[in-house]
This record gives structure tokens, C-alpha cells and sequence, in this order.
């Protein structure tokens, strides 16, 4: 196994691979403690679509956190996939929230949770917009941290 190889722990990232790296960890965790301090502490219970963006990102808070103790730049082949994932749940949901999408399947019931509600903003934001905004740094970071570990593979 060469250094290089995805999962192998290198000595050090170049700065701009390891601050990649932290801003994706970075962005995870927050929205992660987030999420956990709108349900937990809050009480505000997540909506069905809310669920799914949440089974993307706490594993990637995880993974990406571990990548940067690492300094696992292969972190990109598996991470960004979950991102992406995410970000198209967060879309998806998004479009529900601000009807650019027809509701043919409603996922915020009538009697659960509803992302609708204005105790469901931070920084006067919709927690829909948040989620994409946040899936969206991810996939950037990670993207352009691929493209980064081709060209330094390449040379």
C-alpha cells in the first residue's frame, strides 16, 4: 500500500487539501450538534425528510472527522457520494418548502412535524435551505479535494 492509496494515513495534507478537509469535518459536525440540539433540546421533532438528510450527514461528521485525524485524503471516494446524497434530499425538500416542487407526496404531515413551522429557522433561514447550504459546502469541499489529490497523484 503506497501512501497515496485511499484509507492509508499519510505524515501530512498539503494546507489547502488539509483545510478542505476541516471545513467539510467542520460543517458536518456543526450541522450535526445542531440538528441534535433542535430535536434533544428543543424538542422540535425532524419531519420524514429532515430523517433522511440526517442519515447522510451524522456519518459523514463522523468519517470526515476521522479522515482529518488521518489525514485521509481518499476520504473523497465515500464521503462524497454521502454528500451528494444528501444535498439531492435537501434539494428535494427545499423545492417542497418553497413550491417549486408540486406536493404530490406530503412528508411534513398534518399531525407531526412540519418544517413550516417558525420556530423551524435559525437566522430567520428555513432549516430546508440550511441543509442544502451545508450538504452543499461538503460537496464542494470534497469535490474540489479530489480534484486536488488527481493532480497531486498525477505529478
Amino acid at each position: 500500500m503506497t501512501q497515496d492509496e485511499p484509507g492509508n494515513k499519510t505524515s501530512a495534507l498539503p494546507n489547502d487539501q488539509w483545510g478542505l478537509l476541516a471545513l467539510a469535518a467542520l460543517v458536518a459536525l456543526i450541522s450535526t450538534l445542531s440538528a441534535l440540539f433542535i430535536g434533544e433540546i428543543m424538542g422540535q421533532m425532524p419531519c420524514l425528510l429532515c430523517w433522511y438528510q440526517r442519515i447522510f450527514m451524522f456519518p459523514l461528521a463522523i468519517i470526515l472527522i476521522i479522515a482529518l485525524y488521518r489525514s485521509d485524503v481518499g476520504i473523497w471516494l465515500y464521503g462524497l457520494p454521502m454528500a451528494i446524497g444528501g444535498l439531492g434530499f435537501a434539494l428535494y425538500h427545499s423545492g417542497l418548502y418553497g413550491g417549486l416542487i408540486p406536493k404530490p407526496i406530503v412528508p411534513c404531515s398534518q399531525d407531526g412535524p412540519s418544517c413550516m413551522d417558525a420556530n423551524m429557522t435559525i437566522f430567520s433561514l428555513p432549516l430546508p435551505y440550511l441543509s442544502v447550504l451545508a450538504f452543499l459546502i461538503i460537496v464542494v469541499a470534497l469535490g474540489l479535494l479530489a480534484i486536488k489529490t488527481r493532480e497531486g497523484n498525477a505529478s
